[in-house]
């Protein structure tokens, strides 16, 4: 039985933090012997926020760095370039011409954009047309979201059937896959950890910038003999990500027995921390200093998706009679 489809990209506008691990990255390299994985450096989607081509270059690099070091492996994964597909962008054009801006309107992340900037870029309010075009063009059987993103799967699978209604039975349509059993990590302020706020702990950081976010969490004043409330616990939250059952029994007990002070509980998890990712922190570094060794899995992959790419879109372009 041939695997399903998965696709999936993330943009370069951050340093990866653990949050992306235990969110999205982990599943990636958990499902990838499970399906016929394309993982892409959403690259065009990243140029909404990411203005200078230096911090792009580097931003794209490590991302695929990281892709590689979290155990994606390139035997059983397509890892390719947004920007390397030109076929993407003419595929949002010609979608474009089929919604309209009251449909885009009500998307999520225009909304949210909308609610914290007075100018809000055509490349962002069209974000989901072109997120549509990524999916489509491989027909992607699913699409792994959170919860926060389901409606771009959905606006995808309207835009598949508008342009089917329209022209001819052309897109599959995709679904969400939403890992459930993922909590949401916290960030050292106890908000979700996200690129956006920066209270993250790095995942690929140095040991200096793990321990200064992990010795920055947020805590209540409680002394170490008071009772605590294990999963109300910033510390607890992340520890038990990282931990072993047992370890983390030992560390819940500490919490609401009594006993354990932050301070202590606070090392406890960096040195988890530190443990849990060394091996794909090793990875990491040796993939950095080969940037060549990089560039040609992404030309691989590239050379692998043009050809369906290609083949999607002259089939695009013969039914909307733009060729014969």
């Amino acid at each position: 039985m041939e695997k399903k489809i998965l696709v999936s990209g993330a943009k370069p506008t951050g340093r990866l933090h653990i949050g992306n691990y235990f969110g999205a990255l982990k599943q990636f390299s958990d499902l990838q012997k499970e399906y016929k994985v394309q993982i892409f450096l959403a690259d065009y989607h990243g140029l909404t926020s990411v203005h200078n081509r230096e911090e792009m270059q580097k931003l794209s690099f490590d991302l695929v760095c990281a892709y590689l070091a979290i155990g994606l492996d390139p035997k059983n994964v397509t890892l390719y370039r947004q920007s390397a597909l030109p076929e993407h962008t003419e595929l949002a054009w010609i979608f474009n011409c089929l919604v309209s801006v009251p449909w885009l309107e009500r998307a999520h992340a225009f909304k949210d954009a909308q609610a914290k900037k007075s100018e809000i870029s055509v490349g962002t309010f069209d974000y989901p047309v072109l997120m549509a075009a990524d999916i489509l063009m491989y027909d992607a059987d699913v699409v792994p979201v959170g919860k926060d993103q389901i409606q771009h799967v959905e606006m995808a699978r309207e835009i598949a059937d508008k342009f089917n209604n329209t022209f001819g039975e052309t897109f599959k349509r995709p679904k969400e896959l939403v890992v459930k059993d993922v909590e949401t990590v916290p960030g050292i302020d106890g908000q979700k950890m996200s690129k956006s706020y920066g209270k993250v702990i790095p995942l690929f950081g140095t040991d200096e910038e793990i321990k200064k976010a992990v010795m920055s969490i947020v805590t209540d004043s409680k002394a170490p003999e008071e009772k605590k409330v294990a999963e109300e616990n910033n510390i607890y939250k992340i520890y038990k990500l990282v931990a072993t059952t047992e370890e983390r029994e030992v560390m819940r007990a500490g919490f609401e027995n009594g006993g354990l002070g932050y301070g202590e509980a606070k090392k406890m998890l960096l040195e988890k921390i530190y443990a849990y990712f060394a091996p794909m922190r090793k990875v990491y570094d040796k993939l950095q200093a080969n940037p060549k060794k990089v560039y040609n899995i992404l030309a691989k992959g590239e050379k692998k998706v043009r050809k369906i790419a290609e083949k999607k879109m002259m089939t695009v372009r013969k039914l909307t009679g733009l060729r014969n």
